[in-house]
């Protein structure tokens, strides 16, 4: 192969070479817009309207879902509480945008059903605008099966978070329990609390150990209040009349 031959073969090779590496490149760039173009920020949804904050997220190609619904003081009816993914987020197109809308303040007042048969109470609630949340039965040998013993939240509670109520409803006494009561175990030395739990079948974390609360003196007519005894439990999570199983984990503040 002569000097000539020799030159042209790696001008060959060379614009060969060139034509790939150009071919790379669009690949990856096609590659690079094809991916990004499918991708778009999450846009503030908060403070709009269900249907205005629809018709944004479709414009993007993203698809708005109404995952609860939450009462509020500062926000209007019908309006964003919260979003999932947040503002800024980059997704792809047809991404789930998971938001809470608002109903506005507290208007209702929260029926007492306590010792109504399920489906009356059922409907009480239906009628006051409140949803049947987690229904639990309770084995009971004095109460007539259907009957509800205890709601979460209470009967006129106020300042409650969801529109939901749920029940502890009877049932025959040779039946399983699916669920308990909270009871009120403030006041109650700690050892006491936790066995009563323990006969139930509910466990309790590790209590947390605080310095016992000293009550002003009284003045006047007033009483002084007495002190906490150290043992005592003085906060406890879940709260009274909070529905409970086997799966819940009592936790409780102690006085030192």
């Amino acid at each position: 192969m002569n000097s000539r031959s020799i030159v042209n073969f790696f001008q060959v090779a060379s614009l060969l070479l060139v034509l790939v590496v150009v071919a790379l490149l669009a690949a990856i760039a096609t590659m690079h817009f094809a991916i990004h173009g499918a991708e778009v920020e999450v846009p503030s949804l908060k403070g709009m309207t269900v249907a205005d904050a629809r018709s944004e997220t479709a414009g993007l190609g993203l698809n708005l879902n109404v995952d609860n619904r939450y009462y509020s003081a500062d926000v209007a009816p019908g309006h964003i509480l919260t979003q999932s993914p947040a503002p800024g987020t980059v997704v792809r197109r047809e991404w789930q945008e998971r938001v809470s809308e608002s109903l506005g303040p507290q208007m209702v007042d929260v029926p007492n059903t306590v010792g109504l048969e399920q489906r009356v109470a059922e409907l009480e609630l239906r009628r006051a605008g409140l949803e049947v949340g987690v229904t639990a039965k309770l084995p009971s040998a004095t109460v007539a099966e259907g009957t509800v013993l205890a709601q979460d939240p209470p009967a006129h509670a106020q300042d409650i978070a969801q529109p939901t109520v749920n029940l502890l409803v009877a049932a025959p006494d040779s039946e399983a329990a699916d669920g308990f009561v909270m009871p009120d175990l403030v006041g109650l030395p700690v050892v006491s609390a936790q066995s009563a739990l323990t006969k139930v079948g509910i466990k309790s974390a590790t209590p947390h150990y605080v310095e016992a609360p000293i009550g002003p003196l009284g003045t006047g007519s007033a009483l002084p209040v007495q002190p906490v005894k150290p043992g005592a439990v003085t906060a406890q999570t879940p709260p009274p009349g909070a529905r409970v199983d086997q799966t819940t984990i009592v936790r409780l503040t102690v006085a030192k």
